[in-house]
């Protein structure tokens, strides 16, 4: 039951993430719970373990670095749409 709740997590936190940058994550549902983990992980390495925790997850560092993810991803795509 632990892994589902770390997907629910995961997938709120990568929508959350999108609506913030005002960007959507491409592939949906498994883009957005793709997108909170790799923040998760990037958020946690940039700013280490702080806040409240749940389904494995600091909030606010896997927040932050969903955001981070989605916008350097938003800016990617954009140029590789122009070429």
């Amino acid at each position: 039951m632990g892994w589902l709740w770390a997907l629910i997590i995961g997938g709120i936190i990568g929508w959350l993430a999108g609506l913030i940058v005002g960007k959507d994550i491409p592939f949906g549902i498994v883009g957005n719970i793709i997108a909170g983990f790799v923040g998760a992980w990037l958020g946690g390495l940039l700013l280490g373990e702080w806040g409240p925790e749940t389904g494995g997850f600091y909030i606010f560092p896997a927040l932050i670095g969903a955001i981070v993810l989605v916008a350097i991803l938003s800016l990617i795509l954009r140029k590789t749409r122009r070429a």
